[in-house]
């Protein structure tokens, strides 16, 4: 009897510690996964290959995964995320739509119950996109039988070199050889070459008021025309950061080399293949100035609340690789760009 009693107070003291030590295990709660972010390579123009490895689920299941991406720093899902499956491990997410010659930052991301875990920031500069001509268009010919080379930039297509037409669509002859008086006053079409030298022609094409650009007749060639001040801007997403879209724009060539650009031409890649050149311009009171440090371009676009007397238009300099963007009087001789209808 006393050997029972004790083997049931010895029972008793197994189930009493047993209840005891489970009073004192603390459950541990989840957390929110632990991933480090992949290097980045494949990187071309407008893609990219990156990914993560997620080591710790933080006591949750992952229910998603990917890579945020973007142009600021600590990039979220908030941002460009791609969508790479769930669990743990590794994984391969391909970065698509991004544009060329552009700084991009990336974070492997986690989710859980519990949030979303980043891993370490990356960054990695898009490659410059190679120009191409215009698929099915790679060159295009106006009234005086003047034949340019395209180039597709974004889903516009463009010419590659300014315009040097002396007629309108139609045939009829633009009005050339104004006195400086006569081009002040003029609210009709005219051209000229700069300085009145034909070897600058050759090189950077003809000045034209905006008189002409708009005139009903056509300026450019059939299925063409003079770009809008939207459709000028909308280049701007396929030429890099803001600062270096200028660059992306001018031709790399500088002086002494013919139709070049004075030195330094600051940030000039050519990277879109639009070949700009420093045409110069001619002022409002018929002299020339600027060539070989500027290049402006009209755009069609009629500046509102100028009484019809101004309109938009595109400036690149030597010095600088920014886009210059304002109203003008229509008077100035601007070079033209031509863009597919």
């Amino acid at each position: 009897m006393k050997n029972l009693r004790k083997s049931v107070f010895l029972a008793y003291l197994v189930v009493f510690f047993q209840v005891s030590c489970k009073k004192d295990i603390v459950q541990p709660q989840a957390g929110i996964p632990i991933i480090v972010t992949s290097q980045v390579t494949s990187i071309v123009s407008t893609s990219a290959v990156s990914g993560g490895n997620i080591t710790s689920d933080g006591g949750a299941s992952v229910t998603a995964r990917g890579v945020a991406y973007g142009t600021t720093q600590n990039p979220t899902t908030a941002n460009n995320s791609t969508s790479d499956g769930t669990g743990t491990g590794a994984f391969t997410s391909t970065l698509t739509g991004l544009t060329s010659s552009t700084l991009y930052y990336v974070r492997a991301f986690a989710t859980n119950a519990v949030g979303t875990g980043y891993g370490n920031e990356l960054s990695f500069r898009t490659l410059v996109a190679v120009p191409q001509p215009c698929p099915g268009t790679p060159t295009v010919t106006d009234v005086d039988n003047n034949t340019y080379n395209t180039v597709q930039i974004g889903t516009q297509c463009w010419t590659k070199s300014n315009l040097k037409v002396s007629k309108y669509r139609n045939g009829d002859n633009i009005p050339t050889g104004l006195s400086n008086s006569a081009w002040e006053n003029t609210i009709s079409g005219a051209y000229v070459i700069y300085n009145n030298a034909p070897v600058n022609d050759g090189l950077y094409g003809k000045l034209y008021n905006h008189y002409a650009v708009t005139d009903g007749r056509g300026l450019c060639p059939t299925g063409w025309h003079v770009p809008s001040d939207a459709e000028w801007s909308s280049l701007y997403p396929h030429l890099g950061e803001w600062s270096v879209a200028g660059g992306a724009l001018k031709s790399t060539a500088t002086q002494p080399t013919a139709g070049g650009w004075n030195s330094p031409n600051t940030g000039a890649t050519n990277s879109s293949g639009f070949t700009a050149l420093p045409g110069g311009f001619r002022y409002i009171n018929g002299d020339f100035y600027g060539m070989p440090s500027n290049g402006s371009w009209w755009s069609s676009s009629v500046s509102p609340g100028s009484d019809g007397l101004a309109a938009g238009f595109r400036e690149l300099g030597s010095i600088g690789s920014v886009i210059g963007v304002g109203i003008r009087q229509r008077t100035y001789g601007f070079s033209v760009r031509c863009c597919r209808d």
